[in-house]
């Protein structure tokens, strides 16, 4: 029996195709444009790029100022679950900061970072709202992983996800 290598160059090549461009077309339409749709469909959302790795899905988000991040987070985890197919979901929000938006945010960092380390949640809402002066606009908002904190001036916006970290146990040094 005589190999030749024309028709199996060939078979390789079409398998080859075959399989990627299945697997390239099931990603784009199971995975990548219903979780598109869903989120492009979602009120403030300017545009989203998706990335999706084994492990997780990466949104690329452009988002008006006065939208809702942690609605569009559960819009995700509740209707986009079946896509996600338990990948962990990573948000990276665009921001259209200026530089009174920044300055706010880092006078305000260190009083959210301890009560964030604290786990006193409560006291980021009174912090940043004594800290506005009216002019910038401050929404937070929490869910059961993270702490959505917005703020806006009108036009421009800063979008800040602080991830909460569950209570460790531990072993006490007299026991």
């Amino acid at each position: 029996m005589k190999l030749r290598p024309i028709p199996i160059a060939v078979s390789l090549f079409v398998t080859a195709t075959l399989l990627f461009g299945g697997w390239f077309a099931y990603r784009q339409v199971a995975m990548i444009k219903p979780i598109d749709k869903l989120v492009s469909t979602y009120e403030g959302v300017n545009n989203v790029q998706i990335d999706i790795n084994p492990k997780e899905v990466t949104l690329n988000l452009d988002l008006e100022p006065q939208t809702n991040l942690r609605g569009l987070v559960e819009l995700i985890h509740t209707d986009g679950n079946p896509y996600l197919k338990g990948k962990k979901l990573k948000l990276d929000v665009k921001n259209h900061s200026t530089e009174e938006l920044d300055e706010f945010w880092s006078s305000a960092l260190f009083t959210v970072a301890e009560a964030m380390e604290t786990r006193q949640y409560t006291q980021i809402p009174e912090e940043l709202q004594k800290m506005s002066d009216g002019s910038i606009q401050v929404d937070y908002d929490m869910d059961d992983q993270n702490v959505y904190v917005s703020l806006s001036d009108g036009e421009a916006s800063k979008f800040i996800i602080l991830p909460r970290q569950s209570a460790t146990m531990g072993v006490w040094p007299n026991a």
